[in-house]
């Protein structure tokens, strides 16, 4: 039988995905539950095509320095929410990850450097999964 290298699929949660958000408001609410199915998905999707050889991955990232994360000012932000304060405070002294450290991952998963990891999440979360 002749090895294949996988093909690889990625899909971009949130650190809302694993644990939630935390912060009852329906846009909160409605973006966990988000993130909770395409973790869901990705888990589902994993299973079924992995005898096709292949893997299918999330990325779940942290607040990430972007024009989203009101262009990096992440203490703008809790002053408009103190709430998201607790939420969004990473393990690490940093208060957002870069772009590239998403990216960086997300090519990680798609090397054949990991090529028999499949159905699983990679955190670019600076600690806040295992903080909480």
């Amino acid at each position: 039988m002749s090895v294949t290298t996988p093909r690889s699929i990625i899909l971009t949660s949130s650190t809302g995905g694993p644990i939630g958000v935390g912060i009852p408001t329906a846009g909160f609410l409605g973006y966990t539950a988000a993130k909770h199915g395409v973790i869901g998905l990705m888990r589902s999707w994993a299973n079924y095509l992995a005898p096709h050889m292949i893997r299918v991955n999330s990325v779940a990232p942290t607040a990430v320095r972007t024009p989203m994360a009101a262009d990096g000012d992440l203490a703008a932000i809790m002053e408009r929410n103190p709430a998201l304060a607790n939420s969004l405070t990473n393990a690490m002294p940093v208060d957002l990850v870069e772009p590239l450290d998403v990216s960086n991952a997300v090519l990680w998963l798609a090397s054949d450097e990991s090529r028999y990891v499949t159905g699983t999440v990679v955190p670019v979360d600076a600690g806040m999964l295992n903080k909480r």
